[in-house]
């Protein structure tokens, strides 16, 4: 039976070779190789591979100058008892105090950024094979909550005193600091009462995960995102 199916394998290439060059025959052998079933450690040996790319990727972006400050979509912004007093504190002059406090807030975010990729790879190694068949046929997200289960407490504590250090760096707290000390003397201005540093984390997490979503549905969706010929073939068989 086995002689069979070569001799008739044999003859498949002879015949496509004839019609269409050796072009032709490379490409119905790469078919079938990508037609035999996934094993399970090619699943998560793509899954992992997959995820490394995703969340370097992600760290890279928000970790860079500007990566929240010029990005809308992450931007930390005014907390709201700040927002809710901008407008008295520019019309008083204190204008350029507000808007190098909001910078300020997100430089803290980029420098705390790249303590993620460690977490996120910690997690990676630990996925079990359940984990990554639950990641591939899950929703678009499904790596990225993955990720919050596994590494969001841990990553909160590691980022809050990061963020407390940089934001003495870049004056964040100073800039706080002085916006507080004139609301107090405004009429009506009152004070601000706000846990800096847990407000900042929490924004600088959200923004890594909404980026590390971004990546993720990339590699689910765009065949040019699958950088490496397992990941085509782990995510190439899914679609």
């Amino acid at each position: 039976m086995q002689k069979k199916w070569i001799v008739a394998f044999c003859c498949s290439l002879f015949i496509t070779a004839c019609q269409g060059g050796l072009g032709g025959v490379l490409d119905q052998v790469a078919q079938m190789q990508t037609a035999r079933p996934l094993t399970q450690n090619e699943i998560i040996a793509g899954l992992k591979q997959a995820l490394e790319v995703g969340t370097g990727n992600a760290v890279a972006v928000t970790a860079k100058t500007d990566g929240y400050f010029k990005n809308p979509q992450i931007k930390i912004p005014l907390p709201e008892q700040v927002r809710k007093a901008e407008d008295l504190l520019r019309t008083v002059g204190f204008g350029e105090q507000v808007t190098a406090f909001e910078k300020s807030m997100n430089r803290a975010a980029e420098r705390a950024a790249p303590e993620a990729k460690a977490l996120f790879f910690t997690a990676i190694k630990q996925m079990t094979f359940a984990d990554a068949k639950q990641i591939l046929q899950g929703r678009e997200n499904e790596a990225t909550l993955y990720f919050k289960q596994k590494t969001a407490q841990p990553l909160g504590q590691r980022f809050k005193p990061i963020v407390h250090a940089a934001m003495s760096e870049v004056g964040v707290t100073r800039y706080y600091q002085n916006i507080e000390s004139k609301l107090r003397v405004l009429p009506l201005g009152g004070s601000l009462n706000l846990d800096l540093d847990q407000y900042v984390t929490n924004k600088a997490l959200e923004g890594l995960f909404f980026m590390l979503a971004r990546e993720e549905a990339k590699i689910r969706k765009d065949p040019a995102a699958r950088v490496t010929d397992l990941l085509k073939r782990v995510f190439g068989a899914q679609n």
